[in-house]
């Protein structure tokens, strides 16, 4: 169910960090999440138009907006959550260990709720709005590779 929240920065810049101790394939996952998560938020606002080729086939709309995939440790990720939080102008995406490692929402959600935020493992990120603080936060980290 998409986010109805009408206050929701700009998507004018958007970073997806995940951590680099994780086997690619749990990597990729994170990534997806966060990426869906993003797309639910915010909707339509976060794409392109459908595009046509010289043959008339239409591929549908993707994001116009760069969407890169950093890499930094669990320390960083931790710190990224505490800043962004606090950053009016970024919507924020978390994703722990508690929520890849849980079969079910449920489970996940039950996980939670006995976990302060100070005990979250992070296993990737998501923060999207203004370009300057998007860039504050993400800017000098690497690519994931």
């Amino acid at each position: 169910m998409p986010l109805l929240d009408t206050t929701l920065p700009r998507f004018e810049k958007c970073a997806i960090v995940i951590d680099d101790a994780l086997p690619t394939g749990l990597a990729m996952n994170a990534a997806a999440v966060l990426a869906l998560s993003i797309g639910d938020a915010y909707g339509e606002s976060a794409l392109g138009p459908d595009v046509k080729d010289r043959d008339g086939q239409v591929h549908q709309a993707i994001t116009e907006v760069p969407l890169p995939i950093l890499k930094a440790d669990a320390q960083v990720l931790h710190s990224i959550v505490t800043k962004a939080l606090a950053e009016p102008d970024v919507f924020l995406v978390d994703f722990t260990s508690a929520a890849q490692a849980a079969r079910d929402y449920g489970s996940y959600m039950q996980s939670m709720e006995v976990t302060g935020s100070q005990d979250h493992v992070y296993v990737g990120v998501a923060v999207v709005g203004a370009k300057k603080a998007v860039q504050r936060l993400s800017g000098s980290l690497p690519l994931y590779r």
